[in-house]
């Protein structure tokens, strides 16, 4: 069972210094930056951030299992002048913390959602037909003296999922996210500054006509997935990390990237546990891992193999995601783990609909300070154990006293949100396959 005592804070306004650390000429070496969170300067109260990243947390859960599930979408696009209708598929879109780059030459700063759900890496462009506010200026490709438009004949051009000619025979794009967000545009190549290491040759989505509330935190976004176009990809790296600092900590989030990767030890609480990362062809862009089992306190769920597993035609499987906040478990390993939640906590169950969850509990008057829950660990393949402290998967709104578990219903897709990511460092190396993580204080790293 663990304390929360430390609860009573945890959903606090997030925040990080924005800024490049490194000084390394090349990603091989290894680079540094930091992430804010989306919410960190907005002066929300605790209940106004939970019910934020619960709202954000639908709906890309949403967007991700319509793209696992394949379920298909059209959109009236017209790339950068094409003219064309095109069958637009849907990408993840949108996240939970924004890095800081330059683009350009002379360098534009401005600061971008970290996807590690999606592939391409794109801010807005002018001139714009149409574009969302954005707190920096939006990029003028005429401006910098090194853009280049990407040719239709590219194979940079044959990597996007969907692309068109213009007449121009520039490569035209065109992404949408399943929640009226979209970006189109020409993909171009350019030179990326990042942790104050110019990275020249850098495919990107320049933007023209973008849509969608979800991305008004930044100027655009970072894919950091698996597929081809996406930063990892681009640069070569055979690995990266992130540690995510917890929601009431208002130190940097590190990003760490190629040799600056690794498990930082001397920081870690206990020892780095590496699990397999699977492949899986129909959805090539995302972190899957294979979640063999569950234990709620004393029990241990037993489910059949099949429950987390990719199925044949693609879906099903389980993706470990820093854009989502929430945990969602396919429905009957979820049933398992809320009767689970409720046959072991002493308080009564509350109604989380005004917080966004759905298992909650009633919290005593007198606080939770002497309240106990059942530890929740996740087991993968393996042997590798997330063994989860209660700030990581419990989360109290004072004002109305409910104790919400942070584990949602889902169906189509698993995810692993970065409310359980908290506080351990990730480390993804995409060259070995393997997914490593340990329990680190992120401010300290």
């Amino acid at each position: 069972m663990e304390s929360l005592a430390r609860l009573l804070l945890l959903v606090a306004a997030a925040g990080c210094a924005a800024g490049a650390l490194a000084t390394t000429p090349h990603p091989a070496k290894g680079l540094r930056v930091r992430l804010t969170h989306v919410d960190a300067h907005g002066n929300y109260s605790r209940l106004q951030l939970l019910q934020r990243a619960a709202r954000r947390s639908h709906h890309r859960m949403s967007r991700l299992v319509a793209r696992a599930t394949g379920v298909p979408m059209s959109s009236k696009a017209v790339a950068s002048g094409s003219g064309g209708d095109l069958q637009v598929p849907v990408h993840a879109g949108n996240g939970e913390f924004l890095m800081d780059l330059a683009i350009g030459t002379p360098a534009l700063p401005y600061a971008a959602i970290v996807d590690t759900g999606s592939d391409l890496v794109w801010t807005q462009c002018k001139p714009c037909v149409e574009c969302f506010n954005q707190s920096t200026p939006v990029f003028d490709p005429s401006s910098s003296s090194t853009y280049a438009p990407v040719p239709c004949a590219s194979d940079l051009c044959g990597d996007l999922p969907t692309s068109s000619c213009t007449s121009a025979s520039r490569c035209g794009y065109a992404y949408t996210y399943g929640d009226a967000s979209s970006t189109r545009g020409v993909l171009a190549t350019e030179t990326f500054t990042l942790a104050k290491s110019e990275l020249p040759g850098v495919a990107f989505g320049c933007g023209d006509t973008n849509e969608g509330d979800g991305f008004s935190q930044g100027a655009g976004l970072v894919g950091l997935g698996r597929g081809p176009l996406s930063l990892v990809s681009q640069l070569g790296l055979d690995k990266f990390s992130y540690c995510l600092t917890s929601l009431d900590d208002t130190g940097k989030s590190p990003l760490l990237l190629g040799s600056a990767a690794g498990i930082a030890e001397s920081a870690a609480t206990a020892p780095a546990q590496s699990t397999p990362l699977v492949k899986n062809p129909s959805q090539p862009s995302f972190y899957y891992v294979t979640l063999t089992g569950l234990t709620v306190g004393s029990a241990r769920i037993t489910l059949p193999s099949s429950a987390f597993a990719i199925q044949d035609d693609g879906t099903g499987g389980v993706i470990v995601d820093s854009g989502t906040s929430i945990t969602y478990l396919e429905a009957p390993g979820y049933r398992a783990l809320r009767k689970a939640f409720v046959a072991q906590m002493s308080l009564p169950v509350a109604d989380g609909s005004e917080v966004g969850l759905d298992l909650c509990f009633q919290a005593p008057a007198g606080g939770v300070d002497q309240v106990r829950v059942p530890k929740l660990v996740l087991h993968f393949d393996g042997g590798a154990d997330l063994d989860l402290p209660a700030e990581n998967y419990m989360v109290l709104d004072s004002a109305s006293g409910a104790l919400c578990l942070t584990v949602m219903p889902s169906r189509g897709l698993s995810i692993i949100g970065n409310f359980q990511q908290q506080n351990f460092q990730f480390v993804y190396d995409v060259a070995k396959d393997t997914l490593s993580f340990a329990p680190v204080q992120c401010g300290k790293l």
